[in-house]
């Protein structure tokens, strides 16, 4: 076999071990000891890059649609200040349609109460959870068992701080048709609302309730699922409902959704937290009016205990209305300054909206490499953006990303998924992003470019610079073969998260770097 026949034959072994076993090395020499003594040699260098901040003027695609019929997994809802970032600040408008048109809610109807309830995410680790129990709670004045278990809700921003932080969640009438879910709605859309519905301090906690009879333990009330109850003004529900029995308003969904346009959930604090809900129609937020009916039996009347449910699931418009105030921040200094030809310092990545950053190889760089893959003969075996964690600007204790998603800049905003996903998705070895050491100072990131890399190298395919934002893409879990459902579908709309890394800052030894492992012959 000849020299270079030989050398073929090491790369496409090199390769393959380094395929399958991706996920289990991190050297930057990845494949170097698999080389024979005199083929071939391993090598890693490293590249300057040109990385900048990306303005997305903190507005973003928030209606949660992927199609018309199908939404994202999740909602974001609170608000969280900090002084790099600043404020950023999460509502919830939806309409509300009925359960069923042209009720009957019988005879002489009133309302009990009218309850809004969130479900938010929440952690049910054994030691995270209390139980509480109360065997003298007065219930529609008898004596019962009343057991409460408490979880803690899965929040970013400053539940830490002095223990328990209390928000103040409102909940308010929309006077503006919010239209059809063909819309495509966008985070900073305006809606004018009308009269305070419902308020409750929340505390950072969800529980569920049981309560059962004294006397023989049957169940009487049983909210198994950790929720936010809500009370709604009864009245209001009342008039907007019970009083149009029978009526034109709510004979069909076009009619009601014009007469009750819907409501908007937020909270009155700039500063707390933000959790998240699970999307409508997963039952992340749900709407139920309690009421008594007359009824008639052999000349005896009574009420009737009913119940009436609202739609809040996937056939209605919704979406996220996310506010910010940047004033005096390190963020609108470094937004303001960006410089797209030489990069910046500092890069600024922030979900829900914020701003994201592109990563350029610089063409000298590109060149190099095409000369050396033409007169040296190398392979390139892995290449991957390098991005250090600033530990001096986001020293914090906030949870960092673990991974962002990764698409090439082909103009005028179309973006298309690297050939690394195309080639690689269905391999579990292969993995876009590693997070190192997330949960200290600083944390760095590899992003896999390999096959992207070597297109432009080997291929000499253009050159086009690399845009990365914080998140992850969405599966289509529903089809029959599981696979991304576009480069432009992810969760960023409720990934509260944000980051700081170190950009193009020559004094920096962390800056980030293009780090290139090859394969060269050496005979």
């Amino acid at each position: 076999m000849t020299g270079m026949g030989r050398f073929f034959w090491v790369v496409l072994f090199v390769f393959m071990v380094v395929f399958l076993s991706g996920c289990k090395s991190d050297s930057d020499t990845l494949g170097s000891q698999f080389f024979p003594e005199g083929v071939a040699r391993g090598a890693t260098d490293s590249y300057e890059v040109v990385s900048y901040n990306i303005s997305n003027n903190d507005t973003i695609r928030s209606d949660g649609r992927i199609s018309s019929t199908v939404r994202k997994d999740s909602i974001a809802l609170g608000a969280f200040t900090e002084p790099v970032f600043g404020m950023q600040k999460s509502s919830f408008v939806t309409q509300v349609r009925l359960s069923g048109y042209a009720p009957n809610f019988g005879k002489n109807p009133k309302i009990d109460s009218v309850v809004l309830s969130l479900y938010p995410q929440y952690s049910a680790a054994g030691d995270s959870v209390t139980t509480s129990t109360d065997e003298n709670y007065i219930w529609e004045g008898n004596k019962v068992k009343k057991e409460v278990k408490t979880y803690p809700m899965y929040k970013y921003g400053k539940a830490k701080i002095g223990g328990r932080t209390k928000m103040m969640f409102n909940v308010y009438e929309v006077n503006d048709f919010l239209g059809s879910v063909s819309d495509v709605l966008y985070s900073n859309k305006q809606v004018n609302t009308g009269i305070l519905l419902g308020s409750k301090v929340v505390d950072g906690k969800v529980n569920t309730v049981n309560i059962t009879k004294a006397s023989d333990g049957s169940t009487l009330v049983s909210m198994t699922r950790p929720s936010i109850r809500i009370p709604l003004d009864k009245t209001f529900f009342e008039n907007k409902i019970l009083s149009k029995n029978g009526q034109a308003e709510l004979s069909n969904v076009a009619n009601f959704i014009r007469y009750f346009k819907g409501i908007k959930v937020s909270v009155s604090e700039n500063d707390g937290y933000i959790m998240k809900l699970a999307k409508p129609g997963g039952k992340g937020v749900d709407l139920v009016m309690y009421y008594t009916s007359e009824s008639t039996t052999k000349g005896q009347t009574k009420r009737d205990k009913k119940e009436f449910g609202f739609d809040l699931g996937g056939s209605n418009v919704s979406f996220s209305q996310i506010e910010y105030n940047r004033s005096g921040t390190e963020i609108a200094s470094a937004l303001q300054s960006s410089n797209e030809e030489k990069g910046d310092p500092r890069l600024y990545v922030q979900g829900m909206g914020g701003p994201n950053f592109g990563v350029g190889i610089p063409q000298a760089a590109v060149e190099k490499l095409r000369r050396k893959f033409k007169t040296d003969k190398i392979a390139i075996i892995s290449a991957k953006f390098r991005f250090y964690s600033d530990a001096t600007s986001w020293n914090s204790y906030y949870e960092k990303p673990k991974t962002y998603t990764v698409t090439q800049d082909n103009g005028v905003g179309v973006f298309k998924f690297l050939e690394d996903i195309k080639t690689f998705a269905y391999s579990p070895s292969y993995k876009l992003v590693k997070a190192y050491a997330i949960k200290e100072n600083p944390a760095y990131y590899d992003i896999s470019i390999t096959e992207t890399l070597k297109n432009i190298v080997e291929k000499e395919q253009t050159n086009k610079k690399f845009i990365l934002k914080l998140g992850d893409y969405l599966i289509n879990k529903s089809s029959g073969q599981i696979g991304y459902y576009g480069p432009n579908i992810d969760n960023r709309v409720y990934t509260p998260n944000r980051i700081v890394l170190v950009g193009t800052d020559p004094s920096n030894s962390r800056r980030a770097k293009l780090m290139v492992s090859y394969a060269e012959k050496t005979d």
